[in-house]
């Protein structure tokens, strides 16, 4: 069944289940605003409906749960004087909020893409699960932005620098890393996903039938841990690109490659970000400050240059400006840290 008319979400009821499923498979279950403002009302319907114990969300297709926010839409109205991308941010890292403080538990299935603003429907809930196929990702530093919709949050939770490394590079990881990283708890074979959905239908206690369903991984970043706990330490990214030329491992080359083609103004202002983050004590603290930067993204040429280069022209050969780390500026990094004119709780 369908909410308000809606076809690119779908609800429905299933027992004691209230389920959630993104519905457009063809643009990788892409968040839009009305999908959004769908999904937050949902969680208020089945926050009120005493037959639904728990919450899942899952995306149709097989090819992810949620490929981020629709940016084709902000690219084409962020800046447009019509508020459409504020409006937008502001009611998605409400719901990233409201998942995070949901009183139901509330589940992800985060089998296939999930990367940024899926990321952020998932990660916040109280059991996420992974699957073989899962490709998890915050790419936003390869799109002139930020980990956002709490990703500044999730990213710094965990000890050493696994999250700074992830937050950085953007690179994708698999579900075992995801674990490692503190953006999921689980791993099920996604061949078992129906049937644990069915069990969670009818369960009282959700971690147990999780448990019964979960089996073990090994993460493969973990063989990397020291290496990135030691050269993702500093505080400036002209420490930590030296740092990786200095380790000079292949795995330190290769990141360092992958870096020097990500926005400079992008991970000068993400590492900040990052670092701040690790001193704040709430998520809503961190959403609060992502806020405040993301109206510096809109207003900035990088965030329309790196969605150009990656979804309109796909020509994959962005045109940074400034183009190195050593020309962005003190002046153009804090423009990001003014705070918002509005709060958003």
């Amino acid at each position: 069944m369908t909410g308000e008319g809606m076809t690119d979400i779908l609800f429905e009821v299933t027992g004691g289940l209230g389920r959630i499923r993104l519905n457009r498979p063809k643009a990788l279950n892409s968040l839009t605003h009305e999908m959004v403002r769908g999904i937050a009302a949902a969680l208020e319907r089945y926050t009120a409906d005493e037959a639904v114990r728990a919450v899942l969300i899952s995306g149709e297709g097989e090819r992810g749960l949620c490929a981020g926010g629709d940016i084709r839409v902000l690219y084409e109205h962020g800046r447009d004087g019509s508020g459409a991308g504020e409006s937008f941010f502001l009611d998605e890292y409400r719901m990233n909020a409201r998942i995070a403080s949901y009183p139901k538990p509330y589940i992800a299935f985060m089998d296939g893409i999930t990367m940024g603003g899926g990321v952020g429907v998932s990660a916040h809930g109280a059991l996420r699960i992974v699957t073989e196929r899962t490709r998890m990702a915050m790419p936003e530093t390869g799109i002139g932005f930020f980990p956002d919709v709490g990703g500044t949050w999730l990213l710094t939770r965990q000890p050493g620098e696994i999250g700074t490394y992830i937050g950085l590079t953007g690179e994708g990881i698999g579900g075992a890393d995801a674990i490692l990283a503190g953006f999921a708890d689980y791993f099920v074979p996604s061949e078992k996903l129906p049937a644990l959905a069915e069990a969670l239908a009818e369960a009282v206690d959700h971690a147990a039938v999780v448990k019964r369903f979960a089996q073990p991984v090994q993460a493969p970043l973990a063989a990397h841990q020291a290496e990135i706990d030691a050269t993702f330490a500093h505080d400036t990214v002209e420490e930590i690109f030296a740092a990786l030329t200095a380790d000079g491992s292949e795995f330190a080359l290769q990141t360092l490659g992958i870096l020097k083609s990500k926005s400079p103004t992008s991970l000068k202002v993400t590492l900040r970000l990052l670092r701040a983050a690790r001193h704040m004590s709430s998520l809503k603290e961190c959403l609060e400050q992502e806020f405040a930067a993301v109206h510096a993204v809109l207003a900035s040429d990088e965030f329309y240059e790196g969605v150009r280069a990656a979804v309109i022209d796909k020509d994959r050969k962005p045109r940074w400006n400034p183009a190195t780390i050593e020309a962005v500026n003190v002046p153009a990094v804090d423009e990001y840290f003014k705070p918002a004119a509005r709060s958003l709780f």
